[in-house]
């Protein structure tokens, strides 16, 4: 009696208690499932709908996608037998990624710990392959754009999200398609992934070169849509504007100094409580006076939603009687405390549940009342890992299950949230400026940001590799708040050309935009506003080179906007590490402090303080022109580039015609 099985053009294993399933999900890629007796019916993953495959075959244990062939044997070894996966490249044979047990005795490669409810402590164990790197695992702040070597927790938290897909620099991409809390180890001896709580192994993996591996993935976990003509422009943000017309006057000084602006932002605490969902009269006396003068001025208000509610708030017992809060396994429903308007000190709060489909009606429905009908298409999703004090997400209860089983998800539906009710609007076009994400968010319109970083020179040294490590795990829309968060004196010198140094770099994001908390900081709470953040705040020799900055971004937005018209029907990102566009160069799968803006566009940003220059590896197989002097180099090379404060180092390929310099 066979232990292989084909349903449909699924190959399925069945092995003493455990059914293993592998079936094809798009050009040269598989879906792996495995669980005890019988598949999870419930699925909150990424992989939603199928893609297309064409001319599966099956013999046997083997399964082959195009590109991607799978090998399922019975090893015994001197242990117990168990199947064991093998995945190799179809026209060479070469061994792309292969099942490892933990043990030669016991257990295999896939293990559950089980706690007598269906769920348990999983592991996934895979080869450690000599030479391999691994990039992307959503947005880290452990300042590296290669992984392999560490281990990363599987969690949401402020500035680490969490997207657990992961492109190797031998031929694969791979998604572990579990949203539960958990943990990988790119260790030397293994690569092990681990659920704490799940009821099934679920993971994605594709063969390709390293363009195809994310137009595959975008296939698998959905295409983000077409940025909007305005989004590419510059957004001005401080930590708060406390006034309706505060806020209005650094729009008006905008326009009088004729400098670009698309978006002003109104941050927290504008409203009565957390989860009213509307302006305070307090502050915002006449908004729809205010929207109209900004739609005078060409300038659109991104308004911030956070995912708690205060008992203070006008809609606290709706969504608590009706059940649209993240609920407990043990205590109170309240997650973080805070203090809000209306507390004179801070108190308890709870969090919204967007796995709930009544909650993202009802949310929306009160969101457009107050904010989209005064004029408002631009959302902050701030804190929406969810920002829990403390971290504890195996004591959450959501709509979709446990938290510690599909807490991870919970950012990506905040964004649904927004991105499906606009979309039952007639101006549905949006950008979701969320400080979280999970696989899978980039379809519903997510833009991130790298959340709550110091002002300081190591923090722009890891915004460029988190960046980077974003847009390979499927977020094309990525930003920083430009010169750090936490902190940040204007009027300090060295502050300054800090400033000045990530202004050159945040030109080249996705994303355009100034945010922080600048000195003197207050204490967070309702009534805190921040330091002046502005461009015209940081002295005189700062403003003329920012405002310059300001204006080649201007020039680069055409040329923007058509590479990600890219990212949204190949999946391809506007920024992205050099090996995407040369993948046969082995150096620029080492390089991590510049990168590729488009095809054409080489990107080498100034990291360090007081430097005027600094080495730059240009990619074999282009020539290259420096777009300030016009200089040209030869790829394979690392030069020494001129990079005075004025200057950031930029190079176009071979002649490329992009108006960097104007």
């Amino acid at each position: 009696m066979s232990f292989f099985s084909t349903d449909g053009d699924a190959l399925e294993v069945r092995f003493q208690h455990e059914l293993l399933r592998v079936e094809p999900w798009g050009a040269d890629s598989v879906r792996v499932r495995a669980a005890r007796g019988a598949l999870p019916p419930s699925d909150v993953g990424a992989l939603d709908s199928r893609p297309p495959s064409a001319g599966v075959e099956i013999e046997g244990g083997t399964l082959v996608n195009g590109e991607l062939t799978v090998q399922v044997s019975i090893a015994e070894d001197d242990g117990f037998p168990f199947p064991v996966v093998r995945f190799v490249r179809t026209s060479t044979g070469e061994e792309l990624l292969a099942e490892e047990r933990e043990h030669f005795w016991w257990p295999g490669a896939r293990v559950l710990y089980g706690n007598r409810s269906g769920a348990g402590e999983l592991h996934q164990q895979f080869k450690a392959y000599p030479g391999e790197r691994l990039y992307g695992m959503g947005q880290r702040t452990h300042g590296r754009l290669d992984h392999k070597g560490l281990a990363l927790d599987l969690v949401q938290r402020n500035a680490e999200v969490s997207i657990p897909f992961v492109l190797s620099n031998r031929g694969y991409g791979f998604l572990w398609n579990n949203p539960a809390v958990g943990r990988v180890e790119f260790a030397d001896n293994v690569t092990r992934w681990t659920a704490t709580q799940a009821r099934a192994i679920d993971y994605w993996i594709t063969a390709g070169t390293p363009a195809d591996i994310l137009a595959r993935y975008a296939d698998a976990t959905g295409h983000a849509p077409r940025l909007p003509s305005w989004a590419s422009g510059f957004w001005q943000c401080k930590l708060r504007y406390r006034s309706q017309e505060e806020l209005l006057e650094v729009a008006r000084e905008h326009r009088r100094r004729g400098l670009p602006l698309e978006v002003i932002v109104s941050d927290f605490f504008h409203w009565p409580a957390m989860g009213d969902y509307r302006f305070d009269p307090a502050e915002y006396p006449d908004p729809e006076a205010m929207m109209a003068e900004l739609d005078s001025l060409g300038v659109r208000l991104m308004v911030s939603i956070w995912p708690t509610i205060s008992p203070l708030s006008e809609n606290y017992e709706t969504l608590r009687d009706h059940g649209m809060l993240v609920g407990t396994d043990q205590g109170a429903e309240f997650h973080a405390t805070i203090r809000d308007k209306g507390m004179d000190v801070p108190m308890p709060i709870a969090f919204h549940d967007p796995t709930n489909p009544a909650t993202r009606e009802f949310l929306w429905s009160v969101a457009k009342k107050n904010y989209y009908d005064l004029g408002v298409r631009v959302w902050w999703l701030d804190a929406c890992e969810p920002e829990l004090n403390p971290g504890h997400p195996g004591n959450l209860q959501l709509f979709a299950g446990p938290g510690a089983e599909v807490v991870n998800v919970y950012p990506r539906d905040t964004a649904r949230m927004f991105f499906d009710g606009m979309n039952t609007t007639d101006d549905p076009e949006t950008v979701l400026l969320c400080r979280s994400a999970w696989a899978g968010s980039q379809k519903y319109g997510a833009a991130v940001w790298s959340g709550d970083i110091p002002a300081t020179w190591d923090a722009l040294r890891r915004q460029v590799r988190a960046g980077l490590s974003i847009a390979i795990a499927g977020i094309p829309w990525w930003t920083t708040d430009i010169g750090g968060f936490h902190g940040g004196d204007a009027s300090d010198e060295a502050y300054r050309e800090l400033i000045v140094r990530w202004f050159q770099y945040g030109a080249f994001c996705p994303l355009f935009r100034l945010h922080g908390n600048r000195e003197p900081r207050m204490t967070t709470g309702w009534d805190m506003t921040g330091g002046p953040n502005e461009v015209w705040a940081f002295g005189e020799t700062a403003y003329p080179i920012i405002r310059d900055v300001m204006f080649m971004r201007e020039r680069l937005r055409p040329y923007l906007h058509a590479q990600l018209d890219l990212a949204a029907s190949e999946g391809l990102p506007a920024m992205r590490p050099l090996f995407v566009d040369f993948p046969s160069d082995d150096e620029s799968w080492r390089v991590d402090d510049a990168f590729m803006f488009g095809p054409d566009v080489l990107v080498a940003p100034v990291l360090e303080a007081g430097a005027r220059s600094r080495p730059v590896y240009l990619p074999a197989g282009a020539s290259w022109t420096h777009v300030w002097s016009g200089s040209v180099h030869p790829g394979g090379t690392v030069i020494e580039a001129d990079a005075p404060l004025h200057e950031i180092p930029v190079y176009l390929r071979d002649g490329a015609s992009v108006p960097v310099a104007g």
